[in-house]
Parts: C-alpha cells; sequence; structure tokens
C-alpha cells in the first residue's frame, strides 16, 4: 500500500475518533431531562360509555395518582386515549375549594 493511503487513512481515523468524542462528551440538550417519576404500579378496569359500542379500559397508576381513559377503535384496530388526569392534582383542586 502506497505512504499516501495510510496517510490518509490516519486522518480520516483521527477525524472520526474527534467527532466520536464530541458526540460522546457533548452535553445533552435540556427538553430531553425529564422528571424522575416513581415506577408505576397499575390497575385496570373495564367500563362502558354512554353511546358507544366500545368498553372503555381505565388505568389507574397507584405510585403517580393518575389515570388514563383508553377504548379500542375497531376501523384503525388501535387503543384509542380519551382522557387523562392527574388525581393529585384534582385532589389538591378539592382540597382548596375548587370543583
Amino acid at each position: 500500500m502506497p505512504r499516501r493511503t495510510h496517510t490518509g487513512l490516519i486522518a480520516l481515523n483521527a477525524l472520526l475518533m474527534g467527532l466520536l468524542a464530541l458526540v460522546t462528551l457533548a452535553p445533552g440538550a435540556n427538553a430531553q431531562t425529564r422528571p424522575k417519576r416513581a415506577t408505576g404500579q397499575y390497575a385496570i378496569v373495564d367500563g362502558r360509555i354512554q353511546g358507544v359500542a366500545e368498553a372503555a379500559i381505565y388505568v389507574y397508576d397507584t405510585a403517580n395518582q393518575e389515570m388514563l381513559a383508553l377504548r379500542w377503535d375497531r376501523s384503525r384496530k388501535m387503543l384509542q386515549t380519551l382522557g387523562h388526569r392527574d388525581l393529585a392534582a384534582d385532589a389538591e383542586h378539592a382540597q382548596k375549594g375548587g370543583r
């Protein structure tokens, strides 16, 4: 192999090592950091919705005090989110006299 090819490969390796170090050591974006959450403990209950043939699925996260309502969409063959509630915030609001 000619000497010039070795020099080019060495320069390319050095450049790639520098890029790898830059990507690895660069600080993460602030938008990517999420607050720490407790590992969820879930209870799932089914229920009826007025005027809809499909039943609802209520997922209650006891560790984070949150509830999620879902239903099965037959045409898309996927779960559709109906709503989400932060039960801890609701309870705090109710204690302050809110509705």
